[in-house]
């Protein structure tokens, strides 16, 4: 039997595929879309503009980005089929699976459901960044028997999640900080939802079935759920004098903190400085800097603890807070983001595919003879 390489736990440091979408630049701590810095995206891109990019592979002029928000913005109406069916899920249902069930609803009512053409994937993905934030907040209203606003097409992206999760359309300010934040979570090279994604694309499966794939993946803890705990967290803290000892007790108890630490970065996520920032103006823009203030102390304690440095998640929890945004939408909204960049994700899969099946080293039992029921006493 041949030799094969000693698996490394979770495929850590593994190249497990070529992409020209996203790097993730390990020693400097740096990241690119698109060979477009994460810093530069930040400071300087909107949502849409940042979507065309990983979806197309550059930066759209100024006439492509007006005829990209027009396309993006149509888009938002959901099938009659979808709000009926959010309608039969119990109230109760995890918004998260919900998002699955209304994904695969979108995939039966598409005509091009079934075709990994390039045109085809195009109009899929653009339909399902423009519809997944819409699904939630409809979903959201509809679980607790209110009315669901409908979406504007005057809004940018970030405006119309925010309108129609609150019913009042937001103020530039608090617009732009979750723009900057859904820019921020829009692609992460190969994490866990977007690996899963392609693995499912590699089958030639749709791109709305590799989206349920990579959804389902999101709703782990130690992937997509980091923000909501973060959040509970500085809830059961409380209050900044509190804060010191409330994360001494946890690390003497050995538990988990949430939004800290990285697979990849070891040096600190470029991503959190943006983040962070907009998390603080956020908090003194509306006269509330108790979240703020807690984080910054816990921030201080893991890395003097745990060598530890905040990850996106954990201001983004806050900053999240401070825009009215309900936990439990959290994780729905971070796949809101990232379903931009697993559509890129599954369409480069689909250009230049191979099945993705890779080894597994056994470590169990060697041959044993198979022996009859009735010999086995």
């Amino acid at each position: 039997m041949p030799e094969h390489p000693v698996p490394k736990a979770g495929l850590e440091g593994v190249i497990a595929s070529d992409t020209a979408i996203c790097n993730v630049d390990e020693e400097k701590s740096e990241l690119y879309y698109r060979g477009y810095s994460i810093t530069d995206l930040a400071r300087h891109s909107t949502f849409e503009e940042t979507a065309f990019l990983l979806l197309e592979g550059k930066l759209p002029s100024a006439k492509e980005l007006k005829e990209f928000h027009k396309t993006l913005s149509a888009a938002r109406q959901l099938p009659a089929e979808v709000e009926e069916v959010l309608r039969w899920l119990p109230p109760a249902t995890d918004p998260m699976d919900a998002l699955k069930v209304a994904v695969g609803v979108l995939e039966a009512t598409s005509r091009e459901a079934d075709s990994n053409s390039f045109a085809d994937n195009r109009k899929k993905a653009i339909r399902l960044i423009s519809r997944m934030p819409v699904i939630i907040a409809a979903q959201y209203h509809i679980s607790r028997q209110k009315t669901v606003i409908k979406p504007r097409t005057d809004l940018s992206h970030a405006a119309n999640f925010l309108y129609m999760l609150h019913g009042k359309e937001p103020d530039d300010f608090t617009s732009k900080a979750l723009d900057t934040s859904l820019i921020l979570y829009a692609e992460h090279e190969l994490n866990a939802s977007t690996f899963a994604a392609r693995i499912t694309a590699s089958t030639l499966s749709d791109m709305h079935s590799a989206v349920i794939t990579a959804i389902g993946t999101l709703k782990g803890p130690l992937h997509g759920g980091a923000n909501e705990k973060a959040m509970e967290m500085l809830i059961e803290i409380g209050e900044p004098g509190k804060a010191e000892a409330w994360i001494q007790n946890a690390i003497s108890r050995k538990h988990r903190i949430m939004g800290f630490g990285h697979r990849v970065y070891k040096k600190g996520d470029p991503r959190n400085p943006f983040i962070k920032k907009i998390a603080g103006k956020l908090g003194r823009r509306l006269g509330n800097t108790r979240w703020f203030e807690i984080s910054e102390i816990v921030e201080k304690v893991i890395d003097r603890e745990k060598g530890l440095h905040p990850n996106l998640d954990f201001y983004s929890s806050s900053a999240y807070y401070l825009l009215d945004i309900p936990i439990s939408l959290y994780t729905p909204l971070f796949a809101a983001a990232r379903v931009t960049g697993w559509t890129a994700h599954i369409m480069e899969q689909h250009a230049d595919n191979r099945l993705i099946r890779p080894r597994g080293n056994y470590t169990g039992p060697k041959k044993r003879k198979y022996v009859p029921l009735k010999k086995r006493g």
